[in-house]
């Protein structure tokens, strides 16, 4: 029982630092060396709106990811899920430094989508390993499929913002392939349409809040 107090401890630790500190990279922002170009006032806007809504992701999946570790069965699950939401601290990082360039802000609602998708991050762990990383699977395939529609509505000239999302699109992927070869499970299509629909509300609702 102290063993699960003291990692509870631990998550709710992070939580914190998620929503009122300020993230670190370890590794080097993918835009350190590039200049900024110059954006018209909408432009930034479109830019910062994005951005807000990749830093609510990162949110959302440090938050999941804290809610899978702490009911995780298995050692291997468990460390997986910690090396994921490392490079989502990174992201983390990466994305509020942008939205700081751009004069925006990030989401006024990220406490709540952290509570939210820290109840639903314990519940998958709870259903089994397999599902646990079923679950990790399928949320960064989804995370990707937004980037990727970001990458189509940021300016070509805007390479600062693209390249940070890019690297993000890369790392979302890895952790995708590394959940599947740890033998993740194929969620249901049910689930996958939850998901989905989660996910839109998040999307829809950071990028104005």
């Amino acid at each position: 029982m102290k063993n699960n107090l003291d990692q509870l401890i631990v998550e709710f630790d992070k939580g914190l630092r998620t929503l009122f500190a300020a993230p670190h990279s370890v590794r080097p922002h993918p835009d350190l060396n590039i200049e900024e170009a110059t954006l018209s006032a909408a432009e930034k806007k479109q830019a910062g709106a994005l951005m807000r809504v990749n830093h609510t992701g990162e949110v959302c999946a440090q938050a999941l990811y804290s809610g899978q570790a702490l009911t995780a069965r298995n050692p291997a699950t468990t460390a997986a899920l910690q090396q994921a939401a490392q490079e989502e601290t990174e992201h983390l990082a990466w994305c509020e430094r942008r939205i700081n360039q751009l004069g925006s802000r990030t989401s006024l609602l990220n406490p709540l989508f952290y509570a939210g998708s820290f109840t639903l991050g314990s519940i998958a762990g709870f259903l089994g390993d397999k599902w646990n990383l079923g679950f990790l699977a399928e949320t960064e395939k989804q995370v990707g499929v937004h980037l990727a529609s970001h990458l189509q509505q940021i300016p070509l000239t805007d390479q600062k913002t693209r390249k940070i999302i890019e690297q993000m699109q890369q790392d979302e992927a890895k952790h995708a392939d590394e959940a599947q070869q740890q033998g993740a499970a194929e969620l249901p299509p049910p689930a996958k349409f939850i998901m989905k629909k989660m996910s839109k509300l998040m999307t829809s609702t950071s990028y104005y809040l």
